[in-house]
């Protein structure tokens, strides 16, 4: 297990698989992720059935959860609760973000 990682090393090795979202970390309490979206894009994500936090390394968007929408950029922190609808909208620059998932996100 890797205990010292960088965001822009996890973010290539994210972009050489062609994804969206790369898991960097796995442990039965939490797992967690890097998740970009380019600027203008979808973001096709669903609920979850764990908790979820964000934090926004880069870009800027907004995120709706439930019928609260707000705008979101580098810095932000987000806690999306287990099942409740959330997506990022309107993005007006690549949003890069860590995704942090209690207990570990299932399949």
């Amino acid at each position: 297990m890797d205990h010292y990682l960088h965001f822009d090393d996890l973010n290539r090795r994210r972009a050489a698989n062609g994804k969206l979202y790369l898991e960097v970390l796995r442990v039965p309490a939490m797992s967690a992720g890097v998740y970009v979206l380019p600027k203008d894009g979808e973001d096709p994500q669903k609920a979850h059935r764990e908790d979820e936090m964000y934090y926004v390394v880069g870009g800027r968007a907004r995120m709706q959860i439930g019928s609260e929408h707000a705008e979101v950029r580098a810095g932000s922190v987000i806690f999306v609760e287990a099942e409740a609808e959330h997506r990022f909208y309107d993005i007006q620059e690549e949003l890069q973000v860590l995704v942090f998932f209690s207990p570990a996100e299932q399949e």
